[in-house]
């Protein structure tokens, strides 16, 4: 039996981050995917969809010079997809069949290798919600919207997530009428109010008809116009789309990769806490979208260094203070750390400042009517515990922000670093002024 220091099960951004820690090293690494190596993210993820985001845009800008047929051939170069394939394909199957035991089925064969130490890194997928009807529509998850290559007639959103909103975007600018569906109160609710009430602004003023506060209750296959399927709300409403694209969460395969041989139960609705704590046993570890806190791709390659440090003997913990997050709408909405509200529920004495972006010099640069800059500050530490941005560079901007948390950077210095004009990091800089001011003695 060959023997290894690591078995990762799972080669997306996770399992990659930790084989090639593992190899720089000098721990031995045997690596299986069910699907993809590289994952979701370059397949099916983040990079085909920013893509059809550039394309979007692009179209908004020029129709007649960037069309749905450049922009689903530029996203298919971005995923090296060939013109007459599906999809890429480097299943293999990878099973706990023991403590330190792992199973391998790929080609008609199965061996078995050993392992010191096993990390699960298997991703998540698209949760399809127990909705009567559902099976008999034309069903699209993050899958089929980012590898279409022919636009549907209309579609309708299910689930107002950072991938409702970012897909959203995308169709209605390629002329696609498309209403989104969240039963919530607001679009992004993990997110700051302020992001979420800016990404439903830019997503009705592309002509996205946003509905709030609404749940379906069931769906209807061809029951609308022209053949559209039908979702029913539990307002009384009903929305109609020719594609019905799910965005409601996503579930972790977790059942049958044998983690019961650590004694987890599978069968619990929460088989692995999603705490981020990424050791959940004896030379088990668990990083990536089913460790938690959150799902992002940049989380996913931290945990994998991380965790293998971890497993090295390293007196490393994990810290997810500064994990930013990122939406690449136009404009963008970015985050990091505590809202006030959080931070006051957890006992900060916190304060916010606020600027608007839209009355800002590069707001008004660049003639744009939503967003805003909002820091959160800890009035004793006088050290910065949250910010979020909406803005055209706000996945940019954000991570001065990052850094601010995570080094704990005093406001004074924050207030004294010299920032480019007009920048957006230049409302920053504004802000930090007011808080010196504020928070500061004399």
């Amino acid at each position: 039996m060959e023997d290894f220091d690591f078995v990762i099960i799972g080669a997306g951004p996770a399992g990659e981050a930790a084989a090639h820690e593992a190899r720089s090293r000098g721990a031995s690494v045997a690596i299986i995917d069910r699907l993809w190596f590289g994952g979701s993210c370059p397949h099916i993820g983040c990079l085909p969809s920013k893509s059809l985001l550039h394309g979007a845009d692009e179209h908004a800008a020029n129709p007649a010079a960037y069309s749905w047929e450049r922009a689903s051939k530029a996203r298919d170069f971005m995923v090296n997809r060939p013109a007459d394939a599906e999809e890429p394909d480097d299943s293999s199957h990878a099973r706990i069949s023991g403590r330190g035991h792992v199973e391998i089925r790929h080609d008609a064969k199965v061996h078995e290798i050993h392992a010191r130490e096993i990390m699960v890194a298997v991703g998540s997928t698209s949760k399809i919600p127990p909705l009567p009807g559902l099976d008999g529509v034309r069903m699209w998850t993050n899958r089929q919207a980012t590898l279409a290559r022919e636009l549907p007639k209309s579609l309708v959103v299910l689930g107002g997530g950072p991938t409702g909103c970012e897909l959203s975007q995308v169709y209605v600018r390629f002329g696609v009428p498309v209403t989104i569906v969240q039963s919530g109160d607001r679009l992004m609710p993990t997110e700051h109010p302020r992001n979420s009430e800016a990404v439903a602004q830019l997503l009705r003023r592309d002509g996205v008809d946003v509905r709030l506060g609404v749940r379906a209750t069931g769906a209807r296959a061809g029951a609308g116009t022209d053949g559209a399927d039908v979702i029913d709300l539990d307002d009384g409403s009903a929305a109609e789309g020719h594609a019905i694209l799910l965005a409601v969460g996503r579930s972790f395969p977790l059942d049958d990769l044998g983690l019961e041989h650590y004694g987890i139960d599978t069968s619990e609705r929460v088989a692995i806490p999603r705490d981020g704590r990424l050791r959940i046993g004896d030379g088990l570890w668990a990083i990536g979208d089913p460790a938690g806190p959150e799902l992002h791709t940049h989380q996913a390659h931290y945990q994998g260094e991380l965790a293998v440090r971890m497993a090295l003997g390293l007196d490393v913990h994990p810290d997810y203070r500064a994990l930013p997050r990122a939406t690449y709408t136009d404009p963008e909405a970015a985050s990091v750390g505590l809202t006030l509200d959080q931070a006051r529920a957890a006992g900060i004495d916190a304060v916010e400042y606020v600027a608007e972006f839209a009355t800002s010099s590069r707001g008004y640069a660049l003639e744009e009517k939503i967003g805003h800059v909002t820091l959160t500050f800890d009035r004793k530490t006088r050290e910065m515990v949250g910010a979020a941005i909406a803005a055209p560079d706000a996945s940019a901007a954000i991570h001065e922000c990052v850094l601010a948390i995570r080094a704990r950077v005093p406001v004074e210095v924050l207030a004294d670093t010299i920032h480019a004009f007009p920048s957006t990091s230049r409302i920053l800089n504004g802000l930090f002024a007011d808080a010196v001011k504020d928070l500061v003695p004399g």
